[in-house]
């Protein structure tokens, strides 16, 4: 997609994300045969619901038919959220990503697995698992320590709603 168009896009459908109290995470076009595929990716503190990403997907494909944005041609809109795997690459990501368990790939080629403690604008205060019955230790990163992130899924860990019922 040509920086122009993807300017474009972003520039047209921010505010539309916005009003529904999400953050505009990504927007791709990309071919899938004769059509085009524009995928916008939104977010938000709670996550986001499946009723929210319909009523999204509707005001977007109106907006987008009643200008030129996506051009002459077909195309197809997918509305999503970005999935529990999804890379850190912004620090809200690593604020939403607080208590939970991420792997992240170090700067100087080592990798990590910790859960997230805290965040603020340097870095994340981290926990970093016990190995072979040891206590887990206290560890601090520098965001510029960090090349990619990525939360870990855990099945077995119970959500904080869980545990203050």
């Amino acid at each position: 997609m040509s920086t122009t168009q993807s300017e474009r896009l972003r520039g047209l459908l921010e505010p539309l994300v916005s009003a529904k109290e999400l953050d505009l995470e990504e927007i791709e076009v990309s071919r899938a045969g004769r059509r085009r595929v524009l995928r916008v990716v939104v977010d938000s503190e709670d996550g986001v619901e499946l009723d929210t990403c319909a009523e999204l997907s509707r005001v977007i494909a109106e907006t987008l038919d009643a200008t030129d944005a996506m051009g002459e041609g077909e195309y197809v809109l997918e509305v999503s959220s970005p999935g529990a795997d999804r890379p850190l690459t912004e620090h809200r990501h690593y604020v939403r990503a607080a208590g939970r368990l991420a792997k992240l790939t170090l700067a100087d080629g080592g990798e990590l697995v910790a859960r997230v403690l805290g965040v603020d604008d340097e870095g994340l205060d981290l926990e970093v698992p016990g190995v072979k019955g040891r206590k887990p230790t206290a560890r601090r990163i520098a965001f510029d320590e960090i090349a990619r992130a990525r939360v870990e899924i855990e099945f077995n860990r119970k959500d904080k709603k869980e545990e203050e019922a």
